[in-house]
């Protein structure tokens, strides 16, 4: 089962390559450009078949590793 892990910063939680990127876009002449937010995204094969029990594996990866839950939000997409 293939899965995709979305981990964005919490809403309040200071963005500064964000901030960087946003300033890099104006400079490159792209205008209308606001509020740009950076993330995470990671792809996995996981070999467990019952989507609830993959789900919650993946929390458990989440809460542990992958994501830092104090200024960190998390989402999975599991595909079969």
């Amino acid at each position: 089962m293939k899965a995709r892990i979305h981990i964005t910063l919490k809403t309040g939680v200071l963005d500064p390559q964000g901030k960087a990127i946003q300033s890099s876009l104006g400079a490159l002449g792209f205008s209308g450009i606001d509020n740009v937010r950076q993330g995470k995204y990671i792809e996995l094969n996981i070999s467990e078949s019952d989507p609830a029990k993959a789900e919650a594996e993946l929390s458990r990866m989440c809460e542990k590793l992958l994501a830092n839950t104090v200024i960190e939000n998390y989402a999975i997409d599991l595909e079969a």
